[in-house]
């Protein structure tokens, strides 16, 4: 047997021990799933140290390789990164229980009653690259949500994905929930072996450069949630507020231009060009952005550099201007360039922004607010499993909602299919009955 061999049949195991305690997971009560997540926070926090520590080797190591610098500010977990995430931790045990909610109750006949209700999904693989924080968001939705996890996180991230973990499990181990529903895998090996596994995995979760989510989404024949591209815009309409709209790509630029919900394009009336630009370059120069326009920008701004296209994710401080003519340009742009991520409009016409809100093909349209509120603990979902911009549901910040289904449930008392057809068929009645929420 071949050490590849070996690989899959431990992580086969690995697998199943992690669908067996998911299985189990899902008939817990929402009292014990919560005192489960209250449980994670405290142990998370008793190893903040270690977490820490972890992290810092992490960083030191991820230097020393060569690491890129938006890769690099994605993998450091500070205090207060760490203090946000197990904030979101409690969050998530506030949530409504996703789990048993009664979608349809309705009577077909006499004593014939049909239900669908909300369940969990099963089991989630989720791969990672630097961000170790989602370790904690991914598990903490997961153990809400009644669902078995098996973490794939980056080399770079390895020491502190391992403490993190492990503070989960020791956690995990003083409740009801069994610590095998949440497991941890270290290897480039074990990734492909993992998209294999669609026998005992029923989503996969990537989050990283668009280059690996389509890598993962190419190479797998489990169910793939997430988004290969974050380019995002900020539209300057010519009923745009100067100083208001300076502010905005400011923060929608310089505050994390790491993350995916940070404008990569910002496109500029033509009518607005002449006054906007010099404040908001001035603005922008002195964050240390680094400014590539088209033809028109570079005649008002001359000492700026062409950009190479209009695709590039750049997650670093460098943003692509462009001057167009009008709102339907700039959402002809937005919809041929865009990554259908997060795009707004700045603008004090309520008509052109109703018009870009409506027209604009994206998760998250915004009217006259920064781009970096396209974040699940910013919407109130506690945490997120990742960014979907997929045409169907789940779309955008992915929550407790992507990660439950539904089952059809059926009680009869000795009913057959055959009594309602032929010519002497029994009508149905469908009639809807009271519904019911959640399950204790």
């Amino acid at each position: 047997m071949t050490a590849s061999q070996v690989a899959y049949k431990s992580l086969i195991t690995i697998a199943q021990q992690t669908r067996s305690a998911a299985l189990s997971l899902a008939v817990l009560s929402t009292k014990q799933r919560n005192q489960a997540i209250d449980t994670i926070a405290l142990a998370l926090e008793s190893a903040r140290d270690e977490i820490i520590k972890a992290n810092i080797a992490d960083c030191e190591a991820a230097v020393a390789d060569g690491i890129a610098k938006p890769l690099y500010k994605r993998l450091q977990l500070d205090e207060h990164k760490l203090r946000d995430a197990i904030t979101g931790v409690r969050d998530v045990g506030k949530l409504a229980d996703p789990i048993g909610h009664v979608q349809i109750h309705r009577e077909l006949d006499t004593g014939l009653i049909l239900k669908r209700v909300t369940c969990p999904l099963g089991v989630l693989g989720i791969i990672f690259e630097a961000r170790p924080e989602a370790a904690i968001q991914i598990v903490s939705l997961a153990i809400k949500s009644g669902n078995g996890v098996i973490l794939k996180c980056g080399k770079e991230a390895v020491r502190s994905c391992e403490a993190i973990v492990k503070a989960i499990k020791q956690g995990l181990a003083q409740t009801a929930v069994n610590p095998d529903a949440v497991q941890l895998l270290t290897t480039r090996e074990e990734t492909l072996e993992l998209l294999k596994l669609d026998k005992y995995v029923d989503l996969i979760i990537p989050r990283g450069s668009n280059s690996f989510v389509r890598f993962v989404q190419e190479n797998t024949r489990i169910p793939v949630l997430g988004h290969a591209d974050g380019v995002c815009h900020l539209y300057i309409d010519k009923a745009a507020d100067i100083d208001k709209a300076i502010t905005i790509a400011v923060d929608a630029k310089t505050h994390y231009p790491a993350a995916c919900n940070a404008i990569e394009t910002m496109l500029v009336h033509a009518e607005m060009a002449p006054t906007f630009l010099p404040k908001v370059a001035k603005a922008l120069e002195n964050m240390n952005v680094e400014l590539r326009g088209d033809e028109r920008t570079r005649e008002i701004l001359p000492n700026i550099t062409a950009p190479t296209d209009w695709q590039t994710e750049y997650s670093d401080l460098i943003l692509a201007i462009k001057i167009v003519d009008s709102l339907e340009e700039a959402i002809e742009h937005i919809n041929n360039y865009g990554s259908k991520h997060t795009d707004a409009i700045i603008t004090e016409d309520p008509n052109a922004a109703s018009t870009f809100l409506a027209l604009v093909n994206a998760a998250g349209v915004y009217h006259n607010c920064s781009t970096r509120f396209a974040d699940g603990f910013r919407y109130g979902f506690g945490a997120e499993v990742g960014i979907s911009t997929q045409q169907m549901p789940p779309r955008g910040p992915v929550g407790l909602e992507g990660l439950v289904t539904y089952k059809y449930q059926m009680t009869g008392n000795g009913h057959i299919a055959a009594n309602y057809t032929g010519a002497s068929a029994k009508p149905f009645t469908h009639r809807d009955l009271n519904k019911t929420l959640g399950n204790g």
